[in-house]
């Protein structure tokens, strides 16, 4: 197949989420490429209750079934984030990269698991396959994930291959992760008469005072585990940012409320719970403001993945690109807790993404040579010869 054309059509499909539209548009396009690589597919309709609120959705599923032989069960995404200020979804090719929206994160993966099933169309298999194109990985999709799962059966003991992954290593660890929307209450009053009124953007401000007390303690937490070279780290790193403060209406009016937005990553030796616990102590400290949690959202931690095949993975990839490793993600999702601590499955996996190939921000690209890589890594790993 034309991987460069493929993901050129892939990425002129906006499927920015949110909103979350042409999702079907891309499943058009992409299911006859699975069926002509011997896969069989099913669509799988998801309903509202199942998509946080969303409207409903449909994934795909495809599936080269052969019982018996170990489980292994690829893992993509079709949404991307959105975009501003550049031709995001009018692909251009210069200089052996591929530009557009999704090129890296993560239509270049999916192009490259398809050029690689293509070439094993004929050929005998080492793994009882399915392949996971789901919806809204950008959002949050845990619900639909769990809906998923009764079509993937049996899940217990499977392998899952993470293609929403860095490139030239296996990824056997992600960060956790906790968002928490504060809303601080005030009384909105004229500025000139401020003592009438509580000025909740300065009560926020105290409260993030105290959370950049606790930062520096939590960064100071290193995992075991080693990060990814590129990452410029040597281990996995807890993080805690203030990344949001939304408040007030006019210069000269005292405001009413401020939303402060907290991100947390937590290594995997760290407690989902014990982080929260940290947090919510730090805020609760400050006395004199009014303020009550408006969302939390929760990426529990999870144990590295070993397993012999993923010492296996990692030698076919030193054989084609000539490193690797076994290294921590550091970035978090839905599936990796999902799969393993709900399905009882083993998580590892490799992609095209490379810290500089501008993932979420402007004039994202990913290599081509990258992709015809992990193609020629993926064919090797699941051919039976």
């Amino acid at each position: 197949m034309d991987y460069v054309k493929t993901l050129q059509d892939l990425i002129t499909i906006d499927t920015s989420a949110p909103p979350g539209l042409n999702y079907e548009k891309a499943l058009d396009y992409l299911e006859p490429l699975f069926r002509h690589a011997g896969f069989i597919t099913e669509r799988i309709s998801i309903p509202r209750e199942h998509c946080d609120g969303n409207e409903a959705r449909v994934n795909l599923l495809a599936h080269r079934r052969s019982p018996g032989k170990p489980r292994l069960v690829f893992y993509s995404h079709i949404d991307v984030v959105p975009a501003e200020g550049w031709a995001a979804f009018t692909p251009r090719v210069a200089d052996g990269k591929i530009y557009g929206r999704g090129a890296s994160d993560m239509k270049g993966s999916l192009v490259a698991l398809l050029h690689a099933l293509d070439e094993v169309r004929d050929k005998p298999l080492r793994y009882d396959i399915s392949v996971m194109v789901t919806t809204d990985e950008e959002v949050g999709q845990a619900n639909q994930l769990r809906y998923l799962g009764k079509f993937l059966q049996p899940l217990d003991g499977s392998y899952f291959f993470d293609l929403d992954s860095s490139f030239g290593a296996v990824f056997i660890a992600s960060l956790g992760a906790i968002h928490l929307d504060i809303k601080v209450k005030g009384k909105s009053v004229h500025s000139a008469m401020a003592h009438l009124g509580e000025n909740a953007v300065e009560g926020a401000n105290r409260l993030v005072n105290a959370l950049l007390k606790l930062k520096p303690k939590v960064v100071r937490r290193k995992s075991k585990i080693d990060a990814e070279p590129s990452s410029g780290l040597k281990k996995m790193e807890s993080r805690l940012n203030i990344n949001v403060m939304k408040g007030g209406l006019k210069v000269n009016i005292v405001p009413d409320e401020c939303l402060v937005s907290i991100d947390r990553r937590l290594i995997p030796e760290e407690n989902l719970a014990d982080a929260e616990e940290e947090l919510m102590q730090t805020i609760s400290s400050v006395k004199g403001v009014d303020w009550e949690v408006a969302r939390i959202f929760r990426i529990p931690t999870v144990t590295p993945a070993d397993d012999a095949i993923i010492d296996e993975l990692a030698g076919i990839i030193r054989q084609v690109t000539g490193s690797s490793g076994k290294y921590g993600e550091m970035g978090s999702g839905d599936f990796a807790p999902i799969s393993t601590l709900e399905w009882g499955a083993r998580h590892f996996g490799s992609g095209v993404i490379r810290p500089n190939n501008n993932i979420h921000g402007k004039d994202e690209f990913v290599f081509e040579k990258d992709i015809a890589d992990l193609a020629t890594i993926i064919t090797r790993f699941i051919s039976l010869s």
